[in-house]
């Protein structure tokens, strides 16, 4: 019996699970809430394919310098009293000859991402594990779909800049106001729309869902990541694979944070 193969399937890839102890060797201010930090160090071996792939950042506590740990059986080793608070990040941007990683953080004031972000300087060191694997999303569907706030965008921009030229997407981005809007280079035809929180807390809001019931969605086949808040990922997929007709195999919902627990991190 012949196996059917869906053309269109993701596929999942898995990566050499690693640590490496990065400095800090640039800070760019991309908006009023978005500070870019370029790292860099031996990324012999990295890999991050996918547009949503993730790695691991460590964040110590006062007083313990970062370094490397061995890697058992349940994950880095840390000794009492030094194990880091861990965060996910996907990486903007790299370049293994260069060995320069870009990460983009929100700096919402909450949490130990953020705030090393924040008072982050040149020559500080920064410990990453991974990506442990990556989801690639062929680019053989008809249309994309992309939503998210801002904690989605190094994703979101990622998949734009990868898309064929002129494949059909739109993208709708949360932000707090138009002072967040960041450039989105790629040759694919993106049709761009911004909805604002204008001061309402981030995660408070239903304007992603809201803005998706009233767009009209292109014919044919599409395939859709929602990413940011826990409860608005959950609620947009809900909505495309209830009432818009989406196959819930292409729909890839995250949950980079949830409302009311500071730099949670759900399914990333």
């Amino acid at each position: 019996m012949d196996v059917i193969v869906d053309p269109r399937a993701p596929q999942r890839l898995r990566h050499e699970t690693r640590m490496r102890l990065l400095k800090v060797i640039a800070i760019a201010d991309l908006t009023p809430s978005m500070r870019r930090i370029t790292l860099a160090g031996d990324l012999t071996g990295f890999a991050a394919p996918g547009h949503a792939d993730h790695i691991k950042a460590f964040f110590f506590p006062p007083g313990v310098e970062p370094k490397l740990v061995p890697i058992g059986p349940r994950g880095a080793e840390f000794a009492e009293g030094e194990r880091p608070e861990m965060r996910d990040y996907t990486p903007r941007q790299y370049d293994l000859d260069a060995g320069t990683l870009d990460l983009d953080f929100v700096l919402h004031g909450d949490g130990p991402a953020s705030s090393w972000a924040a008072q982050a300087s040149i020559g500080q060191t920064l410990v990453i594990g991974g990506p442990r694997g990556s989801l690639i999303v062929p680019a053989a569907f008809d249309w994309y779909l992309l939503a998210g706030d801002e904690t989605a965008i190094p994703a979101l921009a990622r998949r734009i800049a990868e898309l064929p030229e002129g494949a059909p997407v739109i993208a709708v981005i949360e932000v707090d106001n138009p002072a967040e809007h960041q450039p989105l280079p790629g040759s694919a035809d993106v049709r761009l729309i911004h909805v604002y929180r204008n001061g309402a807390p981030a995660g408070s809001t239903s304007l992603i869902l809201d803005r998706l019931r009233v767009t009209s969605f292109p014919e044919g086949t599409g395939y859709a990541y929602v990413a940011g808040e826990a409860s608005m990922s959950k609620a947009v997929r809900a909505h495309l694979t209830g009432e818009r007709g989406f196959a819930p195999d292409y729909v890839k919902a995250a949950g980079y944070w949830r409302l009311g627990t500071p730099d949670a991190q759900e399914d990333h």
